[in-house]
């Protein structure tokens, strides 16, 4: 819940459009009960969506803070890493680890596992869609429960964009630690904390150091005016679908 002492959602400026909008315009109908879902298919694919994943969860923590300052709970919003692990996206407050979902390369099982989870809101890489044959029971449970679809790239920046998510230097440090698994790994073993440190270490060789490297670079490119920019593009639930993996 580190976000929840570091972030409000005056730091993310969200446009749709050419509009700034509120999260809740964007995920019209946005509550408490919301499930994020965020498909990832390749090493730190997730990383290119972590202003709307932070601005989400933010959103998210807002609502428990109009009740009062004191609260413990997370969001239940998944990543799902299609084939294999492609690395540790805990400093997103995507928590506890089993949110982190590891599933079979296969469109069925991939619906399924989002099905499982009840998402609502569902982001996809984008890329060339694919053919999938999908069980008619598990597209009528997509249908009636997932409202919104956006693609998302790896790289922070899409094709035919059309929302634009801006973060701040706080966010970029979740990236950056995310991208140095070493150095988050001497600051846990700081705080006595060595089980977890030998986790993030392991999990660190899911992102390989040369990818690591053009994630990094990469990264430099998105900011403006100081903020990283992420964009995005909403796209109808049949054209998810067809990018499951």
């Amino acid at each position: 819940m580190h976000s929840a002492q570091e972030l409000r959602s005056s730091v993310f400026e969200i446009t749709v459009a050419g509009r700034v909008v509120r999260l809740t315009d964007l995920f019209e109908g946005f509550g408490e009960h919301d499930r994020l879902g965020v498909l990832v298919g390749r090493p730190g694919g997730g990383l290119g969506a972590s202003a709307l994943i932070t601005a989400a969860i933010t959103a998210f923590y807002d609502l428990q803070r109009a009740r009062g300052p004191d609260f413990f709970i997370y969001p239940d919003y998944y990543l799902f890493h299609v084939g294999k692990p492609f690395g540790d996206h805990s400093r997103l407050d995507i928590w506890p680890a089993h949110k982190e979902v590891v599933v079979r390369a296969e469109p069925m099982d991939v619906l399924r596992a989002v099905n499982d989870r009840a998402i609502t809101r569902l982001l996809v890489e984008e890329g060339a869609p694919v053919d999938a044959q999908l069980e008619r029971e598990e597209l009528a449970s997509a249908r009636a429960r997932i409202r919104t679809c956006l693609a998302y790239s790896p790289s922070g920046r899409v094709t035919d964009a059309d929302v634009r998510v801006a973060a701040n230097a706080v966010v970029e440090g979740y990236v950056a630690t995310t991208l140095d698994p070493e150095r988050r790994a001497a600051e846990l073993r700081g705080r006595g904390a060595d089980a977890r440190a030998d986790e993030i270490l392991t999990r660190g060789e899911e992102i390989p150091r040369e990818q690591r490297s053009r994630i990094k670079s990469a990264r430099e490119a998105l900011v403006e005016d100081g903020a990283p920019v992420e964009s995005y593009r909403r796209i109808e639930l049949d054209e998810a679908l067809a990018r499951l993996v």
